[in-house]
């Protein structure tokens, strides 16, 4: 009965980030319609499951001493495949669901405002991503240190995702600049996995990692609030 109720105050405390964001979004009058941001942190609670069949199909036994066993676990067996299923998801999400068309001309350049908006629904599908993350691990441990990491593991998922969700409509026009940003979201997400482990100082780093990332995510999409319409109902309003 105890370990339910955990599960459940840990759900909720792990959906503050995602009310905090709404609300963020709401009262600046960015223009992410109810529909549109459920349905971006459908994609990221969805995304949760490829992610873990990657990771259970890149587990090898022999790979589980030294150096090079670090770096495959957290920045190839971890970190890259919870960012390639993200990737995948807003792939879906934004090209089939959304239907967001950045250029109909293929001279014309990538407009900033639709980077943006790839940041902004890619920070909601991380977050909705943590929430299914911390209610699989919510059975191995149950203390109120375990909460606080998850509360910060989720903002390192929103911040890593908002880099995939722009790397996502930035892929046609940009793809150099797009994987680039795919692999920083990566190696951040390695580090902190890397850092979170490792008691002591690195446990400070990983805090700074994770607050520094979401820090920038933030002030990306805070520097260009104009208005450009994604709708779900007329789709060709955005092309």
């Amino acid at each position: 009965m105890y370990g339910s109720w955990f599960l459940i105050v840990l759900i909720l405390i792990s959906s503050l980030p995602v009310i905090a964001v709404y609300i963020w979004f709401r009262t600046t009058k960015y223009q992410i319609t109810l529909v549109q941001f459920l349905f971006a942190l459908l994609a990221g609670a969805a995304a949760f499951f490829p992610a873990l069949i990657l990771q259970d199909i890149l587990t090898f036994s022999s790979l589980t001493h030294g150096r090079g066993a670090l770096f495959y676990n957290f920045f190839i067996r971890i970190a890259l495949t919870e960012e390639l299923s993200r990737f995948l998801m807003l792939f879906i999400l934004f090209f089939i669901g959304f239907r967001i068309k950045p250029n109909t001309d293929e001279s014309q350049p990538l407009t900033s405002n639709v980077i943006k908006r790839g940041t902004a629904i890619g920070l909601v599908a991380g977050l909705g991503f943590a929430i299914l993350e911390s209610a699989r691990y919510a059975a191995s441990d149950m203390s109120v240190i375990f909460v606080l990491l998850r509360i910060l593991t989720a903002a390192l998922h929103g911040a890593c995702s908002s880099r995939v969700g722009s790397a996502v409509v930035m892929f046609r026009k940009n793809p150099v600049q797009a994987l680039m940003r795919f692999f920083t979201a990566v190696a951040i997400h390695g580090v902190y996995d890397l850092m979170v482990r490792i008691p002591g100082l690195s446990s400070i780093m990983a805090i700074l990692i994770a607050f520094s990332a979401i820090t920038t995510t933030i002030l990306s999409i805070r520097s260009g609030w104009e208005s450009v319409g994604i709708s779900v109902d007329n789709p060709d309003e955005n092309q």
